[in-house]
């Protein structure tokens, strides 16, 4: 087995634990799944770091609820900053057991705690792929109940997050109604 499928293997295992079940799966192991596929999909060719850090982006993100945080802007800001470090910590471990030295390390744990995004190209790389998998899989749900304005918000802000090129393939990929496709336009 190569090391990629060991740390794969490991970031599952991790994941079969959630006891949120969506689809009948672990919700954190189906979401890696499917931003392994959003990644090759978007990027055949990525490093195995950015593979790694698409596949363990949200592991174990159970065992931090939102809820343990002051329910406001500064609260939400608060729990993702430590998700992402705690993500990446996590990673960092299961890759140096599966094999991986010190660069590919640091290098997944600057995606994972997103450093550099619009200026490196795997920490973007991963962003187009977290945005991919957002607009796919849970966008439509997430909308549910919002009204316009909150969601032209929303659709903006993960427009603005993505690179210039994956914006250009959502509109391709996806059927993004007017107003919301002008975002991926911008």
């Amino acid at each position: 087995m190569t090391r990629l499928q060991t740390a794969f293997d490991a970031i599952d295992k991790a994941n079969s634990a959630d006891p949120t079940l969506t689809d009948g799966q672990p919700e954190a192991l189906l979401y890696g799944q499917r931003m392994t596929a959003e990644q090759a999909a978007l990027y055949p060719d990525a490093s195995e770091p950015l593979q790694i850090a698409c596949r363990g982006q949200h592991v174990e993100r159970w065992l931090l609820p939102r809820k343990d945080f002051p329910m406001d802007r500064p609260g939400y800001l608060a729990w993702r900053t430590e998700q992402g470090r705690r993500h990446a910590s996590r990673i960092a471990g299961i890759m140096r057991e599966a094999g991986y030295g010190d660069n590919d390390v640091a290098h997944a744990e600057k995606m994972l705690t997103k450093q550099g995004i619009k200026r490196d190209g795997d920490v973007q790389a991963m962003e187009d792929v977290a945005c991919f998998t957002f607009i796919r899989w849970y966008l439509g749900p997430f909308a549910e109940g919002r009204d316009a304005e909150e969601l032209q918000r929303i659709v903006e802000k993960t427009a603005r997050k993505m690179s210039e090129s994956a914006r250009a393939k959502a509109l391709t990929e996806f059927a993004i109604p007017e107003p919301f496709a002008a975002a991926f336009r911008a």
